[in-house]
């Protein structure tokens, strides 16, 4: 014989065991989250050093295409004395350059935070605009990798 519940019993029961998540069901969902979390994170954060080195690469080819410019108008690339500040304000150290205009607006830091290093003469070509990456020291691998012109 089948036993009879009410419907209306039947409906409450129900609802009292839809009503909340008990405490092996939250661990789960926790660790679960936990185990993403772990997996995520750090491909995030290797993000943020190829950010700042595509920056970097970004800044050492527009200070190149301006050296290009100030050597195009002033038929020299601006000394090592001058160096890269030539490009923002004219130079007060011979040899004056005879067609200075601006060339940019400000240097830029590199993503680091440390200005960027200019040779002339260069090392790989006849200037050298370079940062020293995450390291701030010349050579390195990965991230402290150095970001030049030449590259």
């Amino acid at each position: 014989m089948a036993s009879f519940i009410p419907h209306s019993l039947h409906l409450a029961a129900r609802a009292r065991r839809a009503a909340g998540f008990t405490l092996i069901e939250l661990m789960v969902v926790l660790v679960i989250i936990g185990v993403l979390a772990a997996l995520i994170v750090p491909n995030v954060l290797d993000r943020t050093d190829d950010a700042r080195a595509t920056a970097a690469r970004t800044d050492v080819h527009n200070l190149m295409q301006a050296l290009k410019l100030y050597k195009l108008d002033n038929l020299r690339f601006p000394t090592a004395e001058q160096g890269l500040q030539a490009l923002v304000a004219r130079p007060s150290i011979n040899p004056q350059p005879t067609n200075w205009r601006p060339y940019v607006e400000k240097l830029p830091n590199d993503p680091w935070g440390r200005p960027y290093m200019y040779l002339n003469p260069g090392v790989q070509g006849e200037v050298d605009v370079m940062s020293y990456g995450a390291d701030g020291q010349s050579g390195g691998e990965g991230k402290d990798a150095d970001i030049g012109s030449w590259q």
